[in-house]
């Protein structure tokens, strides 16, 4: 009896209802962009091609795909990519997957940008903390063709990750990499940025316990534990930002939405800033900080 030959219909439905029996989210969505990965297709080119019949080799690695699904590997590490700022960023389990309210600070860097005086011939100086991917430094340096971007990042995989992201999107000549723990890689230097931008880990060490199995068991936890108030890596961000920045610069930093009052008050009683606001996220929950230099 010849083996069943499967089309791109059935395959989805059989694939979606399958991950829904076991308990994955969004089970359609993840049933299409797994077979578009495996097929190299955009996913709008299933619909287009849904009577299409596919090969046992096809099918056999789109099987392995959802085995890695239902194993609670993310779905962004199966495929290694991730949308941000509607550009395609590599992912690999060094880096923290980018989140969509994380694009709030890209937003506030671009307006604030506009605020801070600049002599003639000279370039506005951004610092990004934590890069990770490259995420906000690429996203920043394709939207402010002007600036310089600086990204550090404590991991030289997660570096190397971020060359590979700027490369690929024609900005890598724009953005210059160190590795070191936050203000470590400048500790010899003496120039000062205009702006200061992170997503610093900043989940509490018990939250970190509790997350859901694919978050915990696949992300690294140095992007995500901000130690037993969640706190450690910003309040060592707002401690020494004030000396590596130009007055009138901004730091702006994403954190929790509980988080978000007592980084205000942290600030305020360094008295070294101004302008001191709370940002919402789309989901209309403060996500982030920003604060202007004196």
């Amino acid at each position: 009896m010849p083996p069943q030959t499967w089309q791109i219909k059935d395959l989805l439905k059989v694939s979606a209802d399958y991950l829904k029996s076991k308990g994955i989210e969004n089970p359609r969505l993840n049933a299409e962009v797994l077979l578009a990965h495996q097929l190299n297709l955009e996913r709008i080119r299933l619909y287009l091609n849904f009577n299409q019949p596919l090969t046992g080799k096809e099918v056999s690695g789109y099987r392995s795909l959802i085995r890695r699904r239902i194993s609670l590997e993310p779905l962004q590490y199966i495929t290694g990519t991730q949308e941000f700022w509607s550009l395609d960023f590599v992912v690999n389990p060094h880096v923290l997957i980018p989140r969509p309210e994380t694009e709030i600070v890209v937003e506030q860097a671009i307006i604030l940008a506009r605020t801070i005086e600049q002599g003639e011939n000279q370039s506005l100086q951004i610092l990004d903390l934590g890069t990770g991917c490259g995420a906000i430094s690429i996203a920043l340096a394709k939207e402010m063709p002007g600036a310089l971007i600086w990204a550090t990042d404590i991991s030289e995989k997660a570096l190397g990750l971020a060359r590979s992201n700027a490369l690929k999107h024609d900005v890598f000549d724009r953005i210059r990499f160190r590795q070191g723990d936050l203000w470590e890689p400048f500790l010899n230097d003496d120039f000062l940025f205009d702006i200061v931008v992170s997503n610093p880990p900043y989940v509490t060490s018990v939250e970190y316990n509790d997350l859901s199995h694919d978050i915990r068991d696949n992300e690294p936890r140095l992007a995500l534990d901000g130690g037993e108030d969640g706190m450690y890596y910003l309040k060592k961000i707002i401690k020494g930002a004030h000396d590596f920045m130009n007055p009138g610069g901004w730091i702006i930093l994403e954190m929790a939405p509980d988080q978000t009052q007592e980084a205000l008050t942290i600030l305020d009683k360094t008295g070294n800033y101004e302008k001191m606001a709370r940002v919402k996220d789309y989901s209309r929950s403060y996500r982030v900080v920003i604060a202007r230099a004196l």
